[in-house]
């Protein structure tokens, strides 16, 4: 019977584990480390360990810097022939991956598991100042920049440095004084991200997506979202640095300083907005 026959190949090769089928004694051995703590192949410049020949020798490039893989359109080059076959797709506009949810496509197959947080609410990355979670880990690393004040990113016009390379780009405009995004109803232009014309278009349109879960409030931009919400939770996040007086809007914090304090020398660390302060 060849149907039994193929069977009794296959199961020669097979994991008592898993299940997981080999086509060769050699991948079956391999695959079993898997299942132990074994990792037989050592790095001699630090303590890596790796299952996989191939997977030290991708772990090596981050010690030699060595980028042997280029792009044949535009020069990028990578130390991994991974990281070049995605990098191939932003020229192609390949998406291979898909939310099996929403139909959501993207290039990366890490790019689709952050998506997949956005239908499950799984937050895994969490602040070690505050209590802030994110589903991406690019999040996590932009927003710990809010207490550190790290701005790595830097002009080469002005001593100007952004914690976002977004940022940094918005800011770049301002030396060239493009204003590449224009509203198609009104002479509104932007240098910014096309976010802050899509905020714009809803002056027109009056639409209102941001729902309170509170109360029946709706906002055309999320920024007045969270303002209204502090009128729930009573929170009152921009602080007077010469007395305790403390505001929901960054607004009432000024007119409090100019009737208050009018008499003191103002600099502009005492008007603060509380995300860009460091901890």
């Amino acid at each position: 019977n060849t149907d039994a026959s193929l069977q009794s190949y296959l199961s020669r090769f097979t994991c008592h584990l898993c299940g997981y089928r080999a086509g060769q004694r050699c991948h079956l051995r391999e695959h079993m480390l898997t299942h132990s703590d074994e990792k037989p192949f050592a790095c001699h410049i630090c303590e890596y360990r790796a299952i996989r020949s191939s997977h030290l020798k991708r772990h090596m490039v981050a010690h030699t810097g060595e980028k042997p893989h280029v792009c044949d359109i535009c020069g990028y080059r990578t130390g991994y022939p991974s990281a070049l076959k995605t990098h191939l797709r932003t020229h192609s506009g390949e998406k291979p991956h898909a939310c099996e949810v929403c139909g959501y496509r993207v290039a990366r197959f890490g790019d689709l598991k952050a998506h997949k947080r956005t239908h499950t609410g799984e937050k895994p990355y969490s602040c070690e100042f505050c209590d802030y979670k994110s589903g991406k880990l690019s999040n996590l690393k932009t927003h710990t920049r809010t207490h550190t004040g790290e701005k790595p990113y830097k002009c080469n016009v002005c001593d100007y440095r952004a914690s976002q390379d977004c940022h940094l780009k918005k800011h770049m405009k301002s030396h060239t004084g493009e204003k590449p995004l224009s509203c198609d109803i009104c002479d509104y232009k932007t240098n910014g991200h096309p976010s802050d014309l899509k905020r714009h278009m809803t002056t027109h349109s009056n639409e209102k997506p941001y729902f309170c879960e509170f109360c029946d409030y709706k906002a055309g931009q999320f920024c007045h979202l969270k303002r209204h919400m502090m009128t729930h939770t009573g929170e009152k996040p921009f602080s007077c640095d010469l007395c305790d007086y403390k505001a929901g809007r960054l607004s009432h914090l000024n007119g409090h300083m100019k009737t208050r304090h009018k008499d003191a020398s103002v600099s502009s660390n005492q008007v603060t907005d509380p995300s860009s302060k460091s901890w």
